[in-house]
């Protein structure tokens, strides 16, 4: 064990200050919007974008001066005991790792390859090449676990070209470690924990001193939901600023540390950012939860919440859907889960209107009036462009753009796509001859994000915006008519569920819509399953845009190697389409068999 590190059974929460009812502070936004030349408008706040941090190592540094004994990461042993790590005793680490990489001639051009998922080595190791100006590149384990022939794997090894690879158990990791070249040394636990010995020279501070706003920080692979993953580069200002205009809109950060458990990975940018650096940035402690929203791996997220009580909790919509049934059983559950609660956080996709209910029902069960909370940003902009900061009632809404963030409504086709301008926006994608592919900016030096959105109340910008689907996604049936695919997909998915996990849209240059479907686990296509889907589908309405005329059951699961799902468990549409083109042509065929026509 390290200085400063050991077990706790029983996690700590600072004291709110605030007498009588629980009160969430939020800072109340202020919103100014212009007309954009050329058509459309623009949203910022009048809130001037506040101060950062120089880098993130900054805030480590701070934090063990100033809480040394506070836990900042903690994770469950195969005992069931939880092992942590304070402040003062990471930034030791950090410091002899930091050292360990410098000394293996890792640098901003030799960046560290972590191939395992979220653990104490895996973010002290991180911080560590943060540290020391060493990119950090985090890649899903599904890339190595899940594929068969680790080509993807290869070939985002290749942009990289890392002077080091991370995998906590290198036994697990092995063939996706023989898939890359041989000659790249391999860190697992067993040497890190040799590594963490490692005596500090001046080469560290050196290193420490010369980071700037400038020096990369991370390199984050896009999820690949609209095409081949790039290596987008995040920088230190990127992050910094980011956590600064969060932190001006989610007042209540000051007013005690946040307490997590987080199970969202670190090779995606919600997790990796958004979540780990506002622990950090506001001196907070994370559990590390090794479980997540799948069957089979839900109850160790609810053995978790069941005994460490978060001050925020963070989850996909999916999670949601599977906890709050829970929180309805479990009355254990529900006292711990709400006791130091004062946010609940959505994001990635829509909350369904049920799930959203059922969680407002079990939160004033538990007595507790609960802020929920999203937001919308993207790996190119680390993430966050808006936030959540005032009382929701829906789902859909994402937010203001945070102070320093400006946020452009351009028209395209019939609806708005989002722009954005901002220090929070990235140079662009390091591409495999280590040069950098900048981000395709407009004429204004906005970069276009491919997403629609709309006011919810044209009059009040501090009402917030609505998401409205991707534009790219979008397409015109044959009469001329436009299919918004996301509302759609989303809508579809609801209709159904719980027995469908996902949907592909179809009907591109055709007189009706069709849908691709996938059966959520554990459901088997039968034929009293199509007439519960006829039947949950009978009410659409709807014109021809909005109206599912056919359906088909899909026998083989989406493929990552095929792209068709991303490493973060979302539908590639363009690549379903794509490689199921025979499946799109039989659907729309009458002399088949295995249509479900509705």
């Amino acid at each position: 064990m390290g200085a400063r590190e050991g077990r706790e059974p029983v996690p700590v929460h600072a004291a709110r200050e605030e007498a009588g009812p629980h009160v969430i502070r939020f800072a109340a936004p202020d919103i100014v919007r212009t007309e954009r030349p050329g058509g459309g408008f623009i949203l910022a706040s009048r809130v001037p974008a506040p101060p950062h941090l120089r880098c993130l190592g900054d805030a480590l540094t701070g934090w063990a001066v100033a809480t040394p004994d506070r836990t900042l990461f903690a994770e469950r042993e195969p005992a069931g005991t939880w092992r942590r790590v304070t402040y003062a005793g990471a930034l030791q680490i950090v410091r002899s790792l930091g050292q360990a990489l410098l000394d293996l001639g890792l640098g901003p051009r030799r960046p560290l390859l972590v191939l395992s998922g979220n653990s104490i080595d895996h973010a002290l190791l991180a911080l560590a090449a943060m540290h020391v100006g060493v990119p950090v590149a985090p890649l899903s384990p599904a890339y190595s676990l899940i594929s068969t022939d680790h080509a993807k794997l290869r070939a985002l090894a290749a942009v990289l070209d890392p002077g080091a690879i991370f995998v906590a158990d290198r036994a697990a990791f092995s063939r996706a470690v023989a898939a890359l070249a041989p000659t790249i040394p391999v860190l697992d636990s067993q040497r890190i924990a040799a590594l963490r010995k490692t005596p500090v020279t001046s080469e560290v501070d050196i290193a420490h001193a010369a980071i700037d706003g400038d020096t990369v920080a991370k390199l984050l692979f896009t999820s690949g939901s609209t095409g081949t993953p790039k290596a987008v580069i995040n920088t230190q200002r990127m992050l910094c600023a980011n956590q600064a205009g969060l932190a001006a809109g989610w007042a209540f950060l000051a007013d005690r540390p946040p307490v997590i458990v987080d199970w969202l990975p670190w090779s995606h940018t919600f997790g990796g950012n958004h979540n780990m650096n506002l622990v950090l940035v506001h001196g907070g402690t994370m559990y590390i939860d090794a479980g997540k929203p799948a069957p089979g791996a839900f109850d160790a997220t609810l053995k978790n919440l069941r005994e460490v009580p978060s001050t925020i909790y963070f989850n996909v919509p999916r999670g949601f859907d599977m906890l709050v049934g829970h929180l309805e059983s479990d009355a254990a559950l529900r006292t711990t889960f709400f006791s130091e609660l004062d946010v609940l956080f959505y994001a990635a996709a829509a909350l369904s209107p049920a799930t959203w209910r059922r969680l407002e029902a079990v939160a004033a069960q538990a007595g507790r009036a609960i802020a929920m909370t999203s937001a919308w940003g993207s790996t190119e902009t680390s993430p966050l462009i808006t936030q959540v900061c005032f009382a929701i009632d829906r789902a859909g809404v994402i937010g203001v753009p945070i102070p320093g963030v400006e946020l452009a409504f351009v028209p395209s086709g019939d609806k708005l796509e989002l722009r954005v301008r901002g220090p929070n926006v990235g140079p662009g994608y390091l591409r495999a001859d280590g040069n950098i592919e900048p981000l395709p900016l407009d004429e204004l030096g906005f970069y276009p994000m491919g997403d629609a959105g709309r006011l919810a109340d044209p009059s009040t910008p501090e009402a917030g915006v609505v998401f409205d689907g991707r534009t790219s996604e979008n397409f015109k049936l044959s009469s001329g008519t436009w299919v918004h695919v996301g509302e759609l997909r989303l809508a579809l998915v609801a209709a159904c569920s719980p027995h469908i996990s996902d949907a592909v849209i179809t009907g591109h240059d055709r007189a009706e819509l069709g849908a691709l479907v996938f059966l959520a686990p554990g459901c088997v296509d039968t034929a009293e399953l199509r007439s519960t889907l006829a039947a949950a589908l009978a009410n659409q309405g709807g014109s021809a845009s909005t109206r599912i005329a056919r359906l088909l059951i899909l026998d083989e699961p989406p493929s990552i190697d095929a792209g068709e799902i991303t490493d973060k468990g979302y539908i590639n549409q363009r690549a379903v389409l794509g490689r199921r083109a025979d499946a799109v042509e039989r659907l729309y065929r009458d002399d088949v068999d295995g249509i479900l026509r509705l």
